[in-house]
């Protein structure tokens, strides 16, 4: 069994341990294991808004702060 420092990540402030990670994965393995869906959420990467087309090149390594928003459907007429 391969073992590997776990990755550690801020994520809206709150500090986050993924022990299934790595110690850097791609912006989209990392929202894998978060379970979010790629078609409503926005990413800001240690203070730069990364675009749904670069997840799978920009690298988060332990240690990163991420800024996370969910859209959620909604309301009433």
């Amino acid at each position: 069994m391969v073992s590997w420092p776990s990755m550690k990540v801020t994520i809206n402030g709150q500090e986050r341990e993924f022990p299934e990670l790595a110690a850097s994965v791609n912006l989209g393995e990392l929202l894998q294991a978060l379970e979010l869906k790629s078609d409503r959420v926005a990413v800001e990467h240690n203070g730069s808004i990364v675009g749904r087309g670069e997840w799978a090149s920009a690298v988060v390594d332990s240690g990163d702060r991420l800024e996370i928003v969910h859209f959620v459907g909604g309301g009433s007429c």
